[in-house]
């Protein structure tokens, strides 16, 4: 299925690119979240015409990536979980969890879905994580996570 993509997705393609992708993808995906519009002759002449508003758009966003980026390079955070005696998690650490630590801590709102640790947090430790800021900018943040006091 051909389609227009609306702004820059990572590893598919830029803005006002005419692209063939699966139909499930382009459905459940690229239109659906509004990145995308079927490649008709209308919307190919309406891209054409909003290009450079689409190109500002992501511009503002690619400069706002980069604020993050800066503010959170190589920082660290820390979350506080029950464990068992071997410093295994009862459950594992979500992207979901972090975000929430990113915005109590530093006031800062990233959807989970741009939120990807190396590998999975389920024991006691350092990790890394990824943050898909931007199709052009990632940064990485540590999490520390550490044992929670029962109460008793």
């Amino acid at each position: 299925m051909k389609v227009i993509l609306l702004e820059n997705v990572r590893k598919v393609g830029s803005i006002g690119e005419i692209i063939d992708v699966k139909r499930g993808f382009a459905r459940n995906y690229l239109i659906a979240h509004k990145k995308a519009l079927f490649a008709s002759k209308e919307n190919i002449k309406e891209v054409e015409k909003i290009k450079n508003d689409l190109n500002k758009k992501d511009q503002d966003k690619k400069n706002l990536a980069r604020d993050i980026n800066e503010k959170l390079k190589n920082k660290e955070y820390v979350i506080r979980k029950l464990s068992t005696e071997n410093r295994e998690l009862y459950g594992s650490v979500k992207p979901t969890e972090i975000s929430k630590v990113l915005k109590d801590t530093d006031n800062i709102d990233i959807n989970p879905s741009m939120i990807q640790p190396v590998k999975e947090i389920k024991s006691l430790g350092l990790y890394d994580v990824i943050l898909n800021l931007h199709p052009e900018i990632q940064s990485q943040i540590k999490i520390k996570v550490i044992q929670e006091e029962e109460s008793k």
